[in-house]
């Protein structure tokens, strides 16, 4: 018999028929995914084998396990195969990682989304069958290094040369209606939105003028969307 303690209200039978993730490993990674999950109303099975851990997120968490998800028998007792969805954000134990990963294919998880430390480690995880791999750490580097290099407020990188940016308008499109302005033509990049001060976010339109208080969203190829912020 596999053992475990678990802190909750209800059986995880109960909580896996209702909008729920099961987030395996409470670092700081997954901890925050889990946090952000519960903030958003989604109800949060947690997973850790460290009891302090455990500890530490009773009733941040609608229910928390102290357990080994590397046995197929505990899986099974916590209802895990009744999820949609899973979360493998173990990262200090690549093996772990991965036998968890399998263990939730196997298990007939429809959504697996596994946490890798480094490029060989994400290319295990997809050739058994994960088809989320993320990289937390890389991609925090990589979004940092290009708000340090530009004058950029936010980078969000959408796929490998396309990103969406946060960033102040230039001056040779202030008060110019933006199907006016040549942007895409010029530039290379489309400006999908724009925050004015005291009225919150809007799409931009053909009319659309920005003013030099507003705050635009814009999107295009990394290298385009990078030069364009830099503009004055």
């Amino acid at each position: 018999m596999a053992k475990f303690s678990l802190f909750g209200h209800n059986q995880p039978a109960r909580l896996a028929e209702a909008d729920s993730v099961v987030v395996i490993g409470l670092g700081r990674f997954g901890s925050s995914l889990a946090l952000e999950l519960m903030a958003s109303g989604t109800e949060v099975l947690g997973i850790d084998g460290d009891e302090e851990i455990v500890q530490a997120h009773n009733r941040l968490l609608t229910h928390v396990v102290r357990a080994d998800s590397t046995k197929e028998e505990t899986l099974r007792q916590l209802s895990v195969p009744e999820f949609s969805s899973a979360v493998v954000a173990i990262g200090g134990d690549i093996q772990a990682n991965i036998l968890t990963a399998s263990l939730l294919l196997k298990l007939g998880i429809p959504n697996i989304w596994a946490k890798a430390v480094s490029d060989p480690h994400g290319e295990i995880l997809r050739q058994i069958g994960v088809s989320h791999v993320i990289y937390p750490e890389k991609d925090m580097g990589k979004r940092v290094a290009h708000l340090v290099r530009g004058v950029m407020q936010d980078y969000i990188e959408i796929d490998e040369n396309f990103a969406l940016v946060k960033t102040s308008p230039p001056k040779e499109i202030i008060g110019v209606p933006l199907g006016q302005s040549s942007v895409r033509t010029i530039h290379g990049v489309t400006v999908t939105a724009f925050h004015r001060p005291g009225d919150g976010w809007s799409y931009t339109t053909l009319d659309t003028r920005l003013e030099a208080d507003d705050v635009i969203l814009i999107a295009g190829d990394v290298r385009k969307v990078e030069a364009f912020s830099r503009l004055t």
